[in-house]
């Protein structure tokens, strides 16, 4: 636990309240300003409530960081099938970079199966400075038990600071277990990351139905996150080499409690929301399922596809699949047109790292304006014909 005790020098009057109030002896007053002697300061806190104009602040660290030192260094969980790597494997890469180089600590991926080593090299170019991999043809499919397993013992052995998972089936199913076993806190669906100036990570995510974002510590050692696919940017590709460490494991076939027999791949025909280029928004103000004929004719136009908001989807206008937001589906397109679309916060967490946001909406105050790089204000079904017209 740590304390500290500060003067905020412009609302400081010098008017000897604190002196008084302080029975340490610990507080004078110089130049009209009231200066703290640490050596005998005693924390106490009679002295921020004395003063009428709220010049002191004491602030208060109770977590036990006595263990920390024995943690270093920054994982990213490298998610793979049939030996590529998922795409939010680089775009973790790419932010898990700047908060290791903000700690000045190694970034590493951990990769789990059985034919790994073949994509250490590709890793290294996006900035890595370790690979840690393990290849056991029992490992060939996703397992959570092994995986847990194996991912446990490297963090006893290695002792990273951090572990990044995307937040996608896989990252979520060994990401909670694991944090359980190392004993640790987990912040799920993160929308975004940073280091405080204690070297804590701060995590933030939305809370509360998605009507606020909340920033979360951990505090405990490692702390794990799992972050939402397309919020953070792809690694930019560099000249770098980096380090292969094999894993060691005890990992045997009983281990291995499930059986993949066959993966059957989906034939039926979904919209590709997070590949897309140019993502056309359609929401409540749309009107009806039958007014979304003049939404899909533009994202045929411009060689898009059709997005939804949860209003949309919940009145079955269109599939959920379409569906952006909080419970839908993170999208980081170059163009996003947000036609009737007001803006709530679920929604906005699952677009507003799109490139470009063009709004259009008949109220002028939408929150969606807030947001958007292009507001346009008027009637979706005058603007959508007279921009078809156009085009």
């Amino acid at each position: 636990m740590s304390k500290q005790i500060l003067i905020l020098k412009d609302k400081c009057k010098g008017c000897n309240l604190c002196v008084k109030a302080c029975s340490f002896g610990a507080i004078s007053v110089v130049e009209k300003i009231a200066v703290i002697d640490a050596a005998k300061c005693s924390y106490c806190g009679a002295c921020e409530p004395a003063c009428k104009f709220k010049a002191i602040e004491i602030k208060v660290d109770d977590i036990d960081r006595s263990s920390f030192s024995a943690y270093k260094g920054l994982w990213v969980y490298g998610e793979n099938r049939d030996g590529v790597l998922a795409e939010v494997v680089y775009e973790l890469v790419g932010e898990g970079r700047k908060l290791a180089d903000k700690l000045k600590v190694e970034l590493s991926v951990v990769i789990i199966g059985d034919k790994t080593q073949n994509l250490a090299d590709d890793l290294f170019s996006y900035g890595v400075d370790n690979v840690y991999y393990i290849e056991n043809k029992l490992l060939k499919d996703y397992d959570t038990n092994s995986y847990t397993k194996i991912l446990e013992e490297a963090i006893e052995a290695h002792k990273p600071e951090i572990v990044l998972f995307g937040a996608t089936s896989e990252g979520r199913s060994v990401a909670p277990r694991l944090a359980a076993r190392v004993k640790t806190g987990l912040t799920a669906d993160c929308t975004a990351l940073d280091i405080t100036a204690d070297g804590d990570l701060a995590q933030t995510r939305p809370a509360f139905g998605g009507n606020i974002m909340a920033t979360i510590l951990c505090r405990t050692r490692p702390q794990l996150s799992t972050v939402r696919p397309h919020v953070m940017q792809k690694a930019a590709k560099l000249a770098k080499k980096g380090k292969k460490i094999e894993l060691k494991s005890t990992i045997v076939e009983k281990d291995v409690v499930t059986k993949v027999l066959e993966f059957i791949k989906e034939t039926r025909e979904n919209v590709n929301l997070t590949e897309s280029d140019i993502i056309i928004g359609a929401g409540r103000g749309v009107g009806s399922e039958e007014n979304l004929k003049l939404i899909h004719q533009l994202a045929e136009k411009l060689g898009g596809v059709v997005g939804a908001s949860r209003a949309c989807v919940d009145a079955g206008w269109i599939d959920h699949f379409h569906q952006v937001g909080q419970t839908g589906k993170t999208v980081h397109p170059k163009i996003y047109i947000a036609c009737g679309i007001s803006g709530a916060i679920q929604h906005l967490a699952g677009m507003s790292s799109s490139d470009i946001i063009i709004a259009i909406n008949k109220d002028a105050d939408a929150p969606i304006f807030n947001v958007a790089d292009l507001g346009i204000v008027g009637d979706v079904f005058t603007i959508i014909p007279a921009l078809l017209k156009s085009l």
